[in-house]
């Protein structure tokens, strides 16, 4: 029997190696990849279009789909909210159960399909024109019932899929989400869309925290060690129990609280390895460091951490504009 138009034929030898793996790996990859670039190659004007509409769009952009291309719309539809767009995904087959009261007349629907003649998708249509929406179309046939039906189309061509037997959604969805990528991104892009505004979106987990500002994470003064610089260094460093975790830098300040010095565990360390125990009983400017490395209230902890990498330091005193000092970034907590 003749493999269906498009498969592509394989051994039906069962691997034996990893490389024979590997290679079937990288292959997937390369059928994948290739149909990206040959989109990025011949774009369709009516991306512009699109994203035009999406930028001056006063509503909601819904995307909506059904069954693998469903999975990649919910995707599509995520980034577009966290950069900017606002935006919430559209059951295709919830829809007709009641979820059509989601959509507005000023909203823009983004409806994938790759062949624009999906059943359930099609079922769709008459109400969400009813319904006055604009509709666009992410599909590969611009001769599709989908394609006829919408305002506007980004048709995307035929695509070969990396499935051995050319038949399991895998290139076209990865094209789709490429695409849908580039849409939310440069609508980003054109909205002005800052990381501050990125920040306030992404509150939680590790990226998160990388965009708050440091006064967020920093260790407040009152859980600092402190000291004046005619104390001397036997003293600042014992008489230094602060709740919380302990850090390894006593804050050398003056009267109004601004930030003279700096001495940190390691400069301990090296008198003791100079055999200067000696300078314990001397007042602790004479041993700090002064002038230390700081960083300002309200720099982004990712700047933070890049000055605690280049300058090779594990403490990094946060200060105002007038040299106070507010707290303590420790490498510790940012790294964590």
């Amino acid at each position: 029997m003749m493999p269906p138009s498009g498969a592509r034929t394989i051994s039906s030898q069962p691997f034996e190696t990893d490389f024979e793996l590997l290679r079937s790996v990288v292959e997937t990859l390369k059928f994948e990849a290739r149909e990206i670039e040959r989109f990025s190659r011949q774009v369709p004007t009516e991306m512009a279009r699109v994203i035009r509409l999406m930028v001056e769009c006063k509503g909601s952009v819904i995307v909506s789909g059904i069954g693998k291309a469903g999975w990649i719309g919910q995707k599509i539809s995520a980034t577009l909210a966290s950069t900017g767009t606002r935006s919430h995904f559209l059951h295709a087959a919830e829809a007709v159960h009641g979820d059509f009261g989601r959509v507005d007349p000023e909203d823009i629907v983004l409806i994938l399909s790759n062949s624009g003649e999906t059943e359930e998708i099609l079922r769709l249509l008459p109400t969400l024109r009813e319904r006055g929406a604009c509709l666009v179309g992410l599909t590969s046939r611009e001769d599709s019932q989908l394609a006829r039906s919408c305002d506007t189309t980004i048709c995307y061509g035929r695509v070969e899929e990396a499935c051995q037997m050319g038949l399991a959604p895998s290139s076209s969805t990865t094209l789709m989400l490429a695409i849908g990528d580039a849409l939310a991104l440069t609508v980003s892009r054109l909205k002005e869309f800052s990381r501050a505004d990125f920040a306030r979106f992404h509150p939680g987990g590790s990226l998160g925290r990388q965009l708050q500002n440091v006064d967020e994470v920093m260790r407040p003064l009152t859980h600092c060690r402190t000291t004046g610089a005619q104390v001397l260094v036997r003293q600042a460093i014992s008489d230094q129990a602060k709740q919380g975790r302990r850090t390894g830098a006593v804050l050398v300040l003056d009267s109004q609280q601004r930030l003279v010095g700096i001495f940190t565990d390691s400069d301990l360390v090296r008198l003791l390895e100079k055999k200067e125990e000696y300078l314990l009983d001397e007042p602790i400017e004479k041993v700090m460091t002064r002038k230390p490395v700081t960083v300002s209230s309200g720099v982004r902890v990712d700047e933070a951490v890049q000055l605690l990498s280049s300058r090779c330091i594990s403490e990094l005193p946060v200060v105002d504009d007038s040299g106070v000092a507010l707290g303590l970034i420790d490498i510790t907590d940012v790294i964590a």
